[in-house]
């Protein structure tokens, strides 16, 4: 009889130790959440879970060695920017193909790595102390995402912003009330922060399709002016003028704040920055969280006016 209830009592303390793992896996799964990414290089669309996708765009967005907030932080906006996105939520979707809610196109999307490339990335010892503290950051902020006025923003980041961050309207035109210019002095320790680049005037003049016109009478190049955050705006070469963004997508600037100057016989940019410099500013959010700020005050510093709320199927 003792033995009886003894095996009886030991089944029941295994059931009740075995019982949270058997909740844990059985828990209906926000299987609805899934992502259909489009791999532009396999030219194939994949479904998989938001929290799961999340993970992949954090290790291929930001750098696996910057501080726990700052990686949550750009949990949340990488979560929201596909939110954003998703069909399901009445989102655009990857319109270049159907049925795809993203694709792994850093252009059209955000970056995505799979473990195969991560590995291949970091290496095998790090990829697994690497992925598990992105892991980490993503699980901590599950289901969050970053609304204004009841919906997903449309959260934009960038890598390294200089001085200040730039308004929306400086870059798309169209002004955004929470993608507003702040100061941002956190992100000095970006190795892309300062950068020179230099071209001879044929190549100058190649890249900007004017070898024809200009090749003969040289280049006259003159900064017309700048955005309200310090980027320059308009460029004049000869009698044409461009907007500073053609000449950084042509040229293959890290930003369109820049000066620039004759040298050796060299046209030399020297870029302040790297990317649009609209929304969060990755390196400054590292710098952010170095200094003791937590995602949430990272993300309201960078996004004005918004508010952090999680998903209604979490």
């Amino acid at each position: 009889m003792k033995q009886a209830i003894g095996g009886l009592f030991l089944f029941l303390f295994a059931l009740l130790c075995l019982l949270p793992l058997f909740l844990v896996k059985c828990a209906p799964a926000p299987a609805d959440l899934g992502v259909r990414l489009y791999l532009v290089e396999e030219k194939r669309t994949i479904t998989i879970e938001l929290e799961e996708y999340i993970k992949g765009v954090v290790a291929a967005e930001m750098p696996a060695n910057f501080h726990p907030e700052a990686l949550k932080a750009q949990a949340v906006a990488a979560r929201t920017v596909t939110v954003r996105r998703l069909k399901r939520f009445g989102g655009s979707g990857y319109p270049a193909v159907a049925g795809a809610d993203l694709s792994n196109d850093v252009n059209d999307s955000q970056a995505w790595l799979n473990k195969k490339q991560l590995i291949a990335k970091w290496g095998l010892w790090a990829y697994y102390r690497n992925w598990r503290k992105i892991a980490d950051a993503v699980e901590a902020t599950a289901g969050l995402v970053i609304s204004y006025e009841g919906r997903p923003i449309d959260a934009l980041y960038h890598s390294t912003s200089g001085p200040r961050t730039a308004n929306a309207e400086e870059v798309w035109s169209a002004s955004v009330p929470y993608l507003k210019s702040i100061p941002c002095s956190f992100c000095h320790h970006s190795p892309r922060y300062q950068q020179e680049k230099a071209f001879s005037s044929a190549e100058f003049l190649s890249a900007l399709g004017l070898a024809g016109p200009l090749a003969t009478s040289g280049v006259s190049l003159r900064i017309v002016d700048r955005t309200a955050s310090g980027r320059v705006k308009t460029v004049q070469i000869g009698a044409y003028q461009y907007t500073a963004t053609e000449v950084r997508s042509r040229l293959g600037l890290a930003s369109t704040n820049f000066t620039v100057q004759l040298r050796d016989g060299k046209i030399i940019f020297t870029t302040i920055g790297y990317g649009h410099g609209v929304g969060l500013c990755q390196y400054g959010a590292d710098g952010l969280a170095k200094e003791g700020k937590t995602f949430q005050e990272i993300l309201h510093y960078y996004y004005q006016a918004v508010e952090i709320k999680k998903l209604r199927l979490y």
